[in-house]
């Protein structure tokens, strides 16, 4: 109806057929045959340096030899649902509907290994933007059982840490969060409550419900993390990874009796007999799972017989 060629202007053809000039659109354009080729780059680069934003990505492309405006690139962001990241405020902010479970460990007195697990995720910053640092540790002896860098946020990746733990190193009888969405959302608190662990939660703004995880954190950043500048999420991922090895094998906690978190966590470790005795609706998956890891602590604990027990934790 509307001829967009014709000599005859586009307001003028609009009138004459009683149309409105605002009811005339423009047409989008088809998607040009290099948009495919240039947003598979894009995705290339988002994962690794999640910090850049259209302006950052258009110099790298540019110095990878890509003629592209920046405009265009945030057009192509914007259709593949790619967003630089920047610092949000709080890693712990709970979503409303979902389920806040009560705090367990008050005066709970916390002896053994598989006791109780601790989880929390911190920030972590780098050369540009940061990521997020997901860990699960053993609150008795402060060992890091599992953690994860992640660019986002998301109950995923909290579920994928503490399936993780699960996997190597059995199932305790309580699992203790604060009240983030990532820990309420119902796909962690599903994997949780599945393995017969039961669940507990921080009380609102109180850090001292979870300060060992949180003395955790301190020793990463101060201790690694502030030392360097990571210009990458792998180059980040590989550094504390390396920490976290070196943290369990070789710090000695002088709350552990001068053991080191792995060597207190072996020397701890629940038999069978204990592990069924517990009253907790966990215990007979603690048993289970337990059972393969038994005949290492034993040789672990002949070589640690001669060490004072360290004190019980209470909470």
């Amino acid at each position: 109806m509307i001829d967009r060629d014709h000599d005859l202007p586009i307001t003028r053809q609009a009138s004459l057929l009683g149309m409105s000039r605002g009811s005339v659109y423009y047409l989008p354009r088809p998607t040009s045959a290099a948009d495919p080729e240039l947003m598979g780059r894009i995705d290339e680069l988002h994962p690794e340096y999640p910090f850049m934003g259209a302006r950052l990505l258009r110099r790298q492309l540019h110095r990878q030899g890509v003629d592209v405006g920046r405009r265009h690139i945030a057009t192509l962001m914007q259709r593949m649902g790619v967003q630089a990241l920047a610092p949000q405020p709080g890693t712990s902010k709970r979503a409303p509907g979902h389920k806040i479970y009560p705090y367990l460990l008050r005066k709970l007195a916390i002896e053994r290994s598989n006791q109780v697990w601790a989880l929390d995720t911190t920030y972590i910053p780098m050369a540009r933007g940061f990521v997020y640092l997901t860990a699960v540790v053993d609150v008795a002896s402060r060992r890091v059982l599992a953690h994860k860098v992640a660019i986002t946020l998301e109950a995923c990746h909290a579920t994928e840490v503490i399936e993780q733990a699960f996997a190597r190193w059995g199932t305790p009888a309580i699992v203790n969060t604060d009240q983030g969405s990532q820990f309420t959302a119902s796909e962690f608190t599903d994997a949780v409550l599945n393995q017969g662990c039961k669940l507990s939660m921080d009380g609102r703004g109180a850090w001292r419900d979870n300060v060992f995880v949180e003395r955790l954190w301190r020793s990463v950043k101060y201790e690694r993390v502030y030392l360097k500048a990571y210009d990458s999420v792998s180059a980040a991922r590989a550094d504390i990874t390396d920490y976290m090895g070196w943290y369990n094998s070789a710090l000695a906690h002088s709350r552990l009796a001068d053991l080191t978190p792995d060597e207190h966590y072996f020397a701890k470790l629940p038999t069978l007999a204990l592990a069924a005795q517990d009253e907790s609706p966990g215990a007979p998956r603690v048993a289970h799972r337990v059972g393969r890891f038994v005949a290492s602590a034993d040789r672990r604990r002949g070589q640690l017989c001669t060490v004072r027990n360290p004190p019980a934790v209470h909470l």
